[in-house]
């Protein structure tokens, strides 16, 4: 590669990474980053130990639309590494001080993944008047283990004893022990009347790996998030085919429009 075609590649890689700023919250470093302008603000949440780089696919173009913040949990991404066992209240309490730190003033149209919509529910129940619509792809949810056992209630309890052991070893028990041992999650009306999407894959696995993924249990995964979706007065249930547990990576576009959609049902 020639000396100047080596800087313009160092140059754009330097440019990129210079949106991502650090914050205090807590007394912890929060990596975050913010762009594009709008009447609404959208918050994105990761899912399980991922960083601000679980919205990479959708982030720019998000951006295009409106004003669009993504973050790292502490402990998680680039933000400061430590070792707790966290539950879904103290990550909802810390997305509101990042919040506050920001000066962002207005409800957010909050956005999550996998564990984080876990976090995000938590967030809308605890603090209504901070959120103006909600967005749960893939959804982590109390349930998940009650559709194993529904299916095989034997072989249920040996695969999840198994999960939480490896989830335990990757350093991902206080995920899974959070949400797998609280009852109920927050409901309508716990959650403020605003509008609710939920993107749920349904696609089925050639080899599944455990019952949760059987044909059975994804048929009940996606009946799962519709009930729930559709006791809210402003919900809708997007039922995807087409990816398994990152919609935003295997369907940008499919995410995107929904999130646009989600923005148009918001009240002025």
């Amino acid at each position: 590669m020639k000396p100047g075609w080596l800087f313009l590649v160092l140059l754009v890689a330097f440019s990129a990474e210079a949106e991502i700023n650090l914050v205090k919250v807590k007394g912890y470093d929060v990596e975050y980053e913010i762009k594009g302008s709008g009447k609404r603000i959208v918050f994105l949440e990761a899912g399980g130990s991922a960083g601000l780089s679980d919205w990479n696919p959708v982030f720019e173009t998000l951006a295009q639309k409106t004003k669009v913040i993504r973050y790292s949990r502490i402990g998680n991404g680039g933000s400061e590494k430590i070792k707790k066992n966290y539950t879904s209240e103290e990550y909802a309490e810390e997305a509101s001080l990042l919040l506050d730190v920001l000066e962002i003033d207005q409800p957010v149209v909050y956005v999550a993944h996998s564990y984080g919509a876990y976090i995000a529910r938590r967030f809308a129940s605890t603090y209504p008047e901070k959120v103006s619509a909600l967005m749960l792809i893939e959804p982590a949810s109390e349930h998940d283990v009650d559709i194993m056992r529904k299916i095989d209630l034997e072989l249920a309890e040996k695969e999840i004893a198994q999960v939480k052991l490896d989830d335990l070893a990757n350093g991902m028990s206080n995920n899974y022990l959070d949400f797998w041992s609280k009852r109920p999650l927050p409901d309508y009306p716990q959650i403020p009347d605003i509008p609710v999407t939920v993107i749920v894959s349904t696609k089925k696995f050639a080899a599944p790996p455990i019952l949760f993924f059987t044909d059975k249990a994804r048929d009940m995964w996606g009946q799962l998030h519709s009930d729930w979706v559709n006791t809210f007065p402003q919900g809708k249930a997007v039922l995807t085919n087409k990816s398994y547990h990152y919609p935003q990576n295997d369907e940008p576009e499919m995410v995107v429009a929904e999130v646009a959609e989600l923005l148009s049902r918001i009240k002025p």
